[in-house]
């Protein structure tokens, strides 16, 4: 395997549970078990669907829910979101072998790079959708990374959190793996699936290469 190719936000930083408590306390200060449930089962589909339809269903501006979500990203600025468990040492694994690191993300490339910079990923390229390429479940992202380091597809493979990463990934011809977050049903077609990253060492085989 010649790359892995990362989403950012839920994959490599444990990004969630701040945006579906900030979204969550937008529509009551004291969220419930129940109410971050359904926050989550939103936001993991994608945080402006979340926003949309908490709006609705709420009754609430979807502005007020956006400003929330935009301010937890600007308070990662002092106190980021940990790394998810096991992405560091599967980073290391796939640069001791000669593999590249990759990200495909949404966010716009000031907040990418300051997040991937705090938490001291070393990455060694991104791409993000915000630059004028369309957002996955489109792979134009991934296609567009495998064309900068001249990567065939079945060299690669690419791990996110969310279906339209591994619809992104098999449009593009790479090998997908869903991150399942625990209680919170996914529909990903045939992907793979892990439950943690530390489960894509076996997988992989990196730990034996």
């Amino acid at each position: 395997m010649r790359a892995l190719i990362w989403d950012l936000g839920g994959t490599l930083a444990d990004t969630y549970p701040d945006v579906d408590r900030a979204l969550a306390m937008v529509l009551d200060p004291r969220p419930g078990r129940e109410l971050l449930h359904e926050v989550a089962l939103l936001t993991r589909r994608s945080s402006s669907h979340a926003i949309s339809t908490l709006a609705a269903r709420h009754e609430l501006p979807e502005q007020e829910l956006r400003r929330a979500y935009e301010q937890t990203k600007r308070d990662w600025q002092q106190a980021p979101p940990p790394v998810m468990p096991g992405a560091r040492e599967l980073l290391a694994a796939v640069r001791a072998q000669g593999g590249l690191n990759l990200v495909a993300t949404h966010r716009d490339r000031d907040s990418a790079t300051d997040l991937v910079e705090r938490l001291g990923l070393g990455i060694d390229d991104m791409v993000c959708a915000p630059d004028g390429f369309a957002r996955k479940p489109d792979p134009a992202m991934i296609r567009a990374l495998l064309e900068r380091h001249s990567l065939a597809p079945q060299d690669c493979l690419a791990v996110g959190d969310r279906p339209a990463d591994v619809e992104a990934a098999a449009a593009a011809g790479v090998r997908g793996v869903l991150l399942e977050t625990a209680g919170i049903p996914l529909e990903a077609g045939d992907a793979e699936r892990v439950t943690s990253l530390r489960a894509m060492q076996s997988l992989l085989e990196l730990d034996g290469e």
